[in-house]
């Protein structure tokens, strides 16, 4: 019998601790791995499972703590951490905080109570399949995914096309349209053991290789009751989507920092020359100085108050975006050539940054939804 989420303690008691902690993982473990990660598509899960163990997927997760706290901005801390070296890890680890972020907010007990405890500590490995979900909620896609109440739970069907860090053993978020009611939608957890559940590996990818993503399919799916997240899934989203959209902060200052630690280590050859080139380092730097001290300022509230609120936070993650473009772009021409070799972390952070600036919310989905909250909020 698992133990309700509030009598589990993380495993690492100070950030300064889970810091140092996760620096040694990243230096000991996932540097070995990480151009066979990029180029081979390697899921480094036991990485994954040693991050778990030192409390990286918890520090937000107040029911999981002792002390009751949600402390956001460590967890944006130490997925940066990984995401310097390695944001496909990085990414894995934004799914798995997310899919504990939905736990930690539901209020069924029975899937907070039996899921949580394992997901946050890494015991599970989880994904979080909102991208269309969001899509939809902005208008710019249909909901994938039809659930039929029957006795006990819902049926569900249809297909959802990425979904990231997944397994036969994993767990992930995600919501379904309820039929015959057009308005409502409800937020649950999949088990990927369930029986008329697939996954299909649907595509290879440029960037972001070695993140277990794929299609998944649903064919007459039973979702008990006891997975059920919450019965309002627009409603939860909206709760809960100013996390969501925080925890991304992680993979973005992650590669923005590695970039322009990139540029900067190679002044001592090449600085004579480099001199001319716009986004120079020390530039780039306080600019992502500034954008973490105002996304930290927000970690520290990080359930939605307000249209402004969101507008603001929409806005600095726009912001993380188009800097990761920036920065790894002058990485590639503050490096030259040498940037070019396939194993070279200067390309891998620039095809590492594109996908900052197209998961969702991508920079179109940032743009459209900001320009619809000027509206409001003016």
């Amino acid at each position: 019998m698992n133990k309700p989420a509030t009598q589990v303690m993380d495993s690492v008691d100070s950030l300064d601790e889970l810091l140092a902690s996760t620096q040694s993982v990243v230096d000991e473990f996932l540097k070995p791995l990480t151009v066979q990660i990029d180029l081979e598509g390697y899921y480094p899960e036991e990485v994954l499972r040693k991050l778990g163990t030192l409390g990286a997927y918890s520090r937000h997760i107040s029911h999981y703590r002792g002390d009751g706290v949600t402390d956001m901005g460590a967890a944006i801390q130490t997925m940066g951490l990984v995401s310097q070296e390695c944001m496909s890890t990085g990414f894995a680890i934004w799914c798995q905080n997310t899919c504990a972020w939905y736990l930690q907010n539901s209020d069924n007990s029975k899937v907070r109570d039996e899921w949580l405890p394992r997901v946050a500590s890494g015991e599970v490995l989880a994904g979080t399949g909102m991208s269309n979900i969001m899509k939809a909620y902005a208008g710019i896609e249909d909901l994938r995914l039809i659930g039929k109440r029957v006795d006990g739970g819902y049926v569900v069907n249809g297909n959802l096309p990425w979904v990231s860090n997944l397994g036969d053993n994993h767990v992930f978020g995600t919501q379904f349209a309820v039929e015959g009611e057009t308005k409502r939608s409800v937020m649950a957890l999949v088990d990927c053991r369930s029986e008329g559940f697939s996954l299909k590996l649907a595509a290879h990818f440029t960037g972001m290789e070695g993140t277990r993503t794929f299609a998944c399919m649903f064919e007459d799916v039973f979702i008990p009751d006891e997975m059920i997240i919450d019965e309002d899934g627009a409603a939860f989203l909206r709760r809960n989507r100013a996390g969501i959209i925080l925890l991304q902060f992680g993979m973005g200052v992650g590669n923005i920092q590695a970039s322009i630690d990139i540029s900067r280590n190679v002044e001592p050859l090449l600085g004579h020359v480099n001199a001319y080139l716009d986004d120079r380092p020390e530039e780039l730097q306080q600019e992502l100085d500034d954008l973490i001290d105002a996304v930290m300022v927000m970690a520290e509230e990080p359930f939605e108050k307000s249209d402004e609120y969101f507008h603001e936070l929409l806005q600095l993650r726009l912001n993380a975006s188009e800097l990761a473009l920036r920065a790894s772009q002058s990485a590639m021409l503050h490096t030259g050539a040498k940037g070019y070799l396939n194993t070279a972390p200067a390309q891998r952070k620039l095809r590492e940054s594109y996908f900052v600036a197209i998961v969702t919310p991508a920079i179109k989905h940032l743009r459209k939804e900001i320009e619809r909250l000027s509206l409001v909020v003016a």
